[in-house]
Order: C-alpha cells, then sequence, then structure tokens
C-alpha cells in the first residue's frame, strides 16, 4: 500500500479495511489478522496496528475475543452505512475540489456528464 504522507498511516489502513469490508473482500463475523500479522501487511509497526483495531472497535467496525482474535461485527447493515459513509466522502472531495478550481453545482455536473459521454 502506497501511503500519503498527509493522513496518518493508521488512517488509511482502517480506510483500506473499510474498503474491503464493503467490496466484500472482508466478511461479516470474518476473523481479522492478528495484530503482528496485519503490522506485516502493512508494513507498518506492531503498535500501530493495535492502535487500528482499537480505533475500528470504538467506531464498533469489529469487537475482540480475548485469546482468540479480533473479529468484524456481524451487523451487514453496517457495511452498507460503512459504504454510504466513504461514498458521501469521496463526494464531499470531490465538489470541494471541483470548487476551489472555480466551477460551480451546474458546471460540475456537466463536467460529470461529459465525462461519462467520453467513457
Amino acid at each position: 500500500m502506497n501511503y500519503n504522507s498527509e493522513m496518518p498511516i493508521y488512517l488509511q489502513v482502517i480506510q483500506d479495511i473499510k474498503k474491503k469490508m464493503v467490496q466484500g473482500k472482508i466478511q461479516p463475523g470474518e476473523k481479522l489478522p492478528s495484530n503482528r500479522e496485519l503490522a506485516v501487511i502493512y508494513k507498518i509497526n506492531q503498535n500501530t496496528a493495535a492502535r487500528i483495531y482499537r480505533e475500528m472497535e470504538i467506531a464498533e467496525y469489529c469487537y475482540t475475543k480475548r485469546g482468540i482474535g479480533t473479529f468484524v461485527v456481524e451487523d451487514e447493515n453496517m457495511f452498507e452505512q460503512i459504504k454510504e459513509e466513504m461514498a458521501e466522502e469521496l463526494l464531499r472531495n470531490f465538489m470541494t475540489g471541483m470548487q476551489d478550481l472555480g466551477y460551480k453545482k451546474d458546471d460540475i455536473i456537466f463536467q460529470i456528464a461529459d465525462y461519462k459521454e467520453e467513457e
């Protein structure tokens, strides 16, 4: 994974895990890698891996069974909620970027329509 220096690594890894959840690559109730395995997968410090799971537990994306491991929550509605939140963030960033370039709402809609026609 290529990390963006403008955002903390732990947040980038959480985003990647959430993306895998909504893509179906990680299923509800699935056991997640151990802290050590997560650190190896993402080439991060084990303390960062532990922080990732702590933050995900606070957000109620996963839970830990002591001595067994960390698991994704089994609430499939949560996956849809995560998908909506991620889409909203992408749209917000896109709109902000376009407005920073001087585009108005109608211009942005035109640009999107024009882009889709070219595709």
